[in-house]
């Protein structure tokens, strides 16, 4: 196919780090990228060019673009971490097939971006592009910290935020398994939904008396594992109500205030520990069959109907300006862009 030398993308406006701490809420793209043509990057070794048709929205997206994620912005480079589409330039076999893929040195809020060859996916033909869009991000991470709750060996493991996509693959990780997710909402709108997905129990956090209800909920499941996307002072409560040996993973960190640790000691006489997952980390050091074997199951989990994502809407390039902060906005499902 004709390559052309120009794209549409939305261009990162600032470089490196925010020297302020900025929530998850996105109520206007404008401070932080802009619609602008751009050069169609160019594949060099170890990486392909991608041809965009759909992009996700992460909040690991919207705190890059913020400048407050782990990763510095380049600034004029497209935003985006994740998509699919066919690779069209390259030095590999794939060049004309279908993939999903995470972006690497120009992203995938553009019609074309790049990507690290051996992180490319072939995809099923039976996979809608609205999955396989958002098949590494919330999938992978969703499976890679599944196994370690399997290898703790309880009965029960307590996700927060439970509502959103990869709370949703959780829980029904957990059913599949017979493992009960107990699952931390906000809100109690989405309740009835995660108890039909699975979930063992459901805990809304507004409302009085948190702390006693907190309390019954561990004495009735014991979980030793809680995986963590906020980060605020009501993860920092639940770790230290759960038993000895819990350990406390964060993967995400939507709270903007961080919270304060009062019991330390339970480090010491409890044997608790807190850490973090990152899938950047996981992809690096898991054998390449293992990673096989997962991409294999996520694929056929979401062809065979097990799992399906959630979409809000699939927002053209050209209207993210105008279209993508509300509809961001909406809770419990993903945005998709779409050049």
């Amino acid at each position: 196919m004709d390559i052309p030398t120009k794209m549409k993308g939305l261009a990162l406006l600032e470089d490196g780090y925010a020297n302020a701490p900025a929530t998850q809420e996105l109520t206007d793209l404008a401070p932080y990228v802009e619609l602008r043509e751009l050069d169609v990057p160019q594949p060099g070794p170890g990486l392909a060019l991608i041809k965009v048709a759909r992009a996700a929205v992460n909040p690991s997206d919207i705190a890059f673009i913020k400048g407050v994620y782990g990763q510095a912005r380049v600034k004029d480079q497209a935003a985006g971490f994740e998509g699919t589409g066919t690779v069209v330039a390259g030095d590999t076999p794939l060049v004309g097939q279908r993939v999903s893929f995470f972006a690497a040195g120009s992203g995938s809020w553009a019609e074309y971006c790049l990507a690290p060859i051996p992180m490319l996916i072939p995809l099923r033909p039976d996979l809608r592009d609205e999955d396989a869009a958002g098949l590494i991000v919330n999938p992978l991470s969703a499976m890679a910290m599944f196994d370690i709750v399997r290898d703790d060996g309880a009965d029960s493991f307590v996700v927060t935020a439970a509502s959103s996509q990869l709370g949703k693959f959780l829980i029904g990780l957990g059913k599949d398994h017979g493992i009960g997710a107990l699952a931390v909402i906000r809100r109690a709108a989405p309740a009835a939904t995660l108890q039909e997905l699975g979930a063992a129990d459901v805990l809304v956090t507004e409302g009085d008396g948190l702390s006693d209800r907190i309390s019954a909920l561990f004495e009735a499941h014991s979980p030793r594992i809680l995986l963590d996307a906020v980060g605020d002072q009501i993860s920092a409560d639940l770790f230290f109500a759960m038993p000895e040996k819990a350990r406390w993973i964060s993967y995400g960190r939507l709270a903007p205030t961080p919270p304060t640790l009062t019991q330390l000691p339970q480090f010491i006489f409890k044997q608790k520990r807190i850490e973090g997952f990152w899938l950047a980390s996981w992809l690096r050091e898991t054998a390449p069959e293992k990673i096989g074997a997962v991409v294999g199951e996520v694929q056929a989990r979401f062809a065979e109907g097990t799992w399906h994502t959630d979409i809000t809407a699939s927002v053209p390039l050209d209207n993210a300006l105008t279209e993508l902060p509300a509809a961001y906005s909406q809770k419990d499902s993903k945005v998709l862009l779409e050049p």
